[in-house]
């Protein structure tokens, strides 16, 4: 019996430390992966400065609009009091309304050219 648990408890020692160095590795690959992220956005940053003369924050909106977005959906569906059937329905029913509206906004139909000449 002594040995049993004496084996069970090196197996828990040893997927703890393997646990501890896989999580290690990956965070040091995430820290890694955006820090390139990082430079590449400063390296596109001073692009669009050198370009306009001035500094241009549209990458950096983009990428806050973008990271807000994800955010805002994650804790949706976290918090939704419907099922993920029923959630992904809704989502999918609102994405087909505003598409449509986008394109009826946007069709060639709806724009005319003011002429000044209707209802004469």
């Amino acid at each position: 019996m002594k040995k049993l648990l004496k084996s069970i408890l090196k197996t828990a020692t040893y997927v703890l430390e393997q646990s501890d160095r896989v999580s290690d590795q990956t965070r040091h690959r995430v820290r890694e992966g955006v820090d390139r992220v990082g430079d590449r956005v400063s390296e596109l940053r001073d692009q669009a400065r050198d370009l306009y003369g001035h500094e241009d924050h549209t990458i950096r909106n983009l990428i806050c609009f973008t990271a807000g977005v994800g955010v805002g959906v994650g804790a949706a569906l976290l918090c939704a009091p419907a099922s993920g059937e029923v959630v992904r329905h809704s989502i999918g029913e609102r994405a087909q309304a505003v598409g449509s509206r986008v394109r009826d906004r946007f069709s060639p139909q709806s724009t005319h050219a003011a002429t000044g000449t209707e209802g004469s």
